[in-house]
This record gives C-alpha cells, structure tokens and sequence, in this order.
C-alpha cells in the first residue's frame, strides 16, 4: 500500500508541474502574441493620439467671414474680421484695419471701382420662336469669376481644403478607435486583461481620448465653412423675398428646360412651322445650399444640362460644378432677359401651359396644311416662358418653363430686384 501510494502521489506531482509548465508557456506566447503581432501599429507609429491631435490643431485656421451690405447705393463686401478686412464696393477696393481694444482702425484705398453697364432686363415677345442661337452653354466655371468675388472665392477654397484636411485626420483617428477597441478585447481573450489590470485602464483612457479627438474635429469641420451674413435695406430685403417666393412658384411649373441649343430650320423642306429647331433637357430647379457656405438664406438653385449650375445668392451667383470647380458673378455684371415664345409643342401639352394656337404637322409657308400628305393632323402651338443669363466672362444659359404666368412673375421680381442693386 506505501509503495503504490508513494507511486501515486510522484505520479501526481509531475502533472502537477507539467500543467504549471504547459500554464507558464501559454501566457508567455500570449504577452509576446498580444505584444508582437495583436498590437495596432498607432501605438508605435509616429502618427500616435498626442501627435493626431496635435496635428489637427495646427491645421485649424480661422476662416474669414463674408458680410454682405445690399442697399439702392448697390452690393458692398467685406472679407474677413473686425480690424483685420478688405471691402468691396462700387467705390472701390478697401482695406480695414485696426486694434479694436484700442479704438484705433485705418482705411485704405487698394484700388478704384470698375463701372460695369447693368445688363438688359425688358422682356422680349418671340414669334414662333426666337432667333437661331446655336449652342448654348458656358464656359468653364472656374473661367468666370468677377474680380471683386475673388476674394469670396478664396475664402470657399480655404475651407474647402480645411475640411478635406480635417477629414484626413478624421479617418485616421476612426481607424485608430477602431484597433484600440479590439485590443482592449483581446487583452481579455488572452488573459493579459485580467493579471495586469493596468492594460485595460490604459486602453479605456486612450479610447476616451480618442472619443473627445473625434469630437473636436467633427466639430471644426462643421465650423470649417465660409459663414456668410447679409445686411439689407429694408425695401430691399422685402424685394429679395418677393424674388425667393416667386421662384419658389416658378419652381413648380410642370415641365422645366435648360435650352442647349437652337438651329435655324428650313421650314419649307422641313414643311414645319417652326423656323427654329430647340434642342433642350428637361431639369430641376429649387432651393438648394452649398455646404461650404452658411447663411440664413438659401441660395435659388436651377440645375444645368451641360455644365455647372447656378446658385443664386443675395449678392453674387456662384456657378458650381464641384467644390474644387466653381465660379462667382457680381449681380452687377448680370445680363438677364425674360419673355415668352410660341413653340410648337409635338408632344403632350403639359397641363399648366396655354394653347394659343393651332398648326399643322405638315405645313405649307402660307400656313395652310400640305394635302399631300394624307394623314396630316392639327399640331398645338403653346406659350412658354423662358429666362436667359449671360455675363461678358462666359455665362450663357437659357432656361424655358411651362408655366409663362410664373415665368413672368419671377422676371419682373428678378428685373426689379437686381436694378435695385446696382446702385
């Protein structure tokens, strides 16, 4: 009985030792695992949480502000802040500035101002359909811009690059958050977690951190915009919103055209009354804001076939294709014409339109219906309205609407408005 309890008891130790053993070397391979390959390389890499954050720090600039003054002496801009500005009017370039605390500020002429024409505004009665004008686009956004809206420009690149920067480092704190959480998890999957308590207190406090990080840099790419006040004449201000809701009503006719183009047609080979063939696409129109600009008006927003569109602002129109593609006219250097055009309408009259008259499909010159052709029928001829905005840098747009009463509506609205600030 001794000896086989003496066996036993050896036989016993030995598992013993072996489990302690087997027990020893799967925590050293788990701390050099966990260590040497789980470890997200953020923790060793140069790009770490107090260099992120020091990083997007260094990145935050202040962005100038653009405030608008809009009276009867015409539009007056002003970039930047209090005792540190540049003024845009039709007296000229100004800088300001100054030492607020001080009382103290310094105006100084840069240069003089540009007399530019006012464009044509009176409405234009068509016959069957204006003048051929070909193809009918504008050049390049970017191509655009009047020189007193550069520095407005300026400042929406300088925004824009901010908050592409900002979101660099967004992305990468994200992914950071991301590996520090599955570390935190393996530190239990491994045990290490529960024999050193340390290393998941450590891990919590740099998620913490990192959670404020992404805060904070959310919070300056919300504030990484150009924030935009305007400042009106109380007739003027009253006027701008006649303007906002008849476009709002122009907004809802039932077929909108952004014109591309506009050939002269042979009428007598093409036995068509028509003398001029309109190519053009149907298109929306709203209000609609750009999100690098922050104002407490909405910009009117008419969507282009074939370039960029329009966003119209109190005092300037940006045309914009994309954040890195866009341009910005002076309301001062606006040509904008308004009328109404008898087009013979081949497909269905949309309902809010009129008929006006009657055609047929095959036509001799005189009017009358060819008669050798058999099946020849009655075709409408339907009143639209149609607004067109040209600029001397290259804006050429043309849009036409099915509803003429809210075409006409707005041109009168837009006309009165835009004299009204051209000083």
């Amino acid at each position: 009985m001794s000896i086989i309890h003496v066996k036993t008891k050896h036989v016993l130790q030995n598992d013993w030792r072996g489990f302690f053993l087997f027990f020893k070397t799967a925590i050293c391979l788990s701390i050099h695992l966990f260590h040497f390959c789980l470890i997200p390389e953020f923790f060793h890499h140069p790009l770490n949480l107090y260099h992120m954050s020091w990083s997007y720090r260094k990145r935050i600039k202040i962005i100038p502000g653009v405030h608008l003054n809009i009276s009867g002496k015409g539009i007056s801009t002003t970039i930047g802040v209090k005792g540190a500005s540049v003024n845009f009017s039709a007296d000229g370039t100004f800088l300001n500035t100054g030492i607020p605390a001080l009382g103290i500020y310094n105006r100084q002429k840069i240069s003089s101002g540009k007399g530019i024409p006012p464009g044509n505004t009176i409405p234009h009665v068509a016959t069957i359909e204006p003048m051929p004008r070909g193809n009918i686009f504008s050049v390049l956004p970017n191509e655009v811009t009047s020189n007193d809206m550069q520095g407005i420009k300026d400042t929406l690149i300088a925004a824009r690059r901010q908050r592409m920067e900002l979101g660099h480092d967004l992305s990468k704190i994200c992914t950071a958050l991301s590996l520090t959480k599955i570390r935190l998890i393996l530190s239990y999957v491994f045990i290490i977690g529960l024999l050193k308590r340390s290393i998941p207190q450590k891990l919590r406090h740099t998620i913490s951190s990192q959670l404020d990080t992404i805060a904070q840099i959310k919070e300056q790419i919300d504030n990484s915009c150009m924030k935009m006040d305007v400042e009106f004449d109380p007739d003027l201000k009253g006027k701008f919103e006649v303007l906002t809701d008849a476009f709002k009503q122009l907004s809802h006719s039932e077929k909108i055209w952004d014109v591309t183009n506009a050939e002269a047609q042979n009428r007598v080979a093409a036995r068509s009354a028509a003398s001029t063939l309109v190519m053009k696409r149907e298109v929306a129109i709203g209000i609609k804001p750009i999100p690098d600009i922050k104002s407490e008006f909405a910009p009117l927003w008419l969507k282009n076939a074939n370039g960029a569109d329009l966003y119209f602002y109190p005092g300037f129109i940006i045309m914009y294709d994309s954040r890195d593609h866009f341009g910005i006219i002076g309301l001062n250097e606006l040509e904008f014409h308004y009328e109404y055009v008898r087009f013979v309408e081949t497909g269905t009259v949309p309902k809010d339109s009129k008929i006006i008259d009657r055609t047929w499909a095959k036509v001799n010159k005189n009017g009358s219906p060819d008669k050798r052709f058999k099946n020849n029928y009655q075709i409408p001829i339907v009143r639209y309205g149609c607004i067109r905005l040209k600029n001397r840098n290259g804006l050429h747009e043309e849009y036409e609407f099915s509803n003429y009463e809210a075409t006409e509506l707005f041109g009168r609205a837009f006309s009165s408005y835009i004299s009204s600030v051209r000083g």
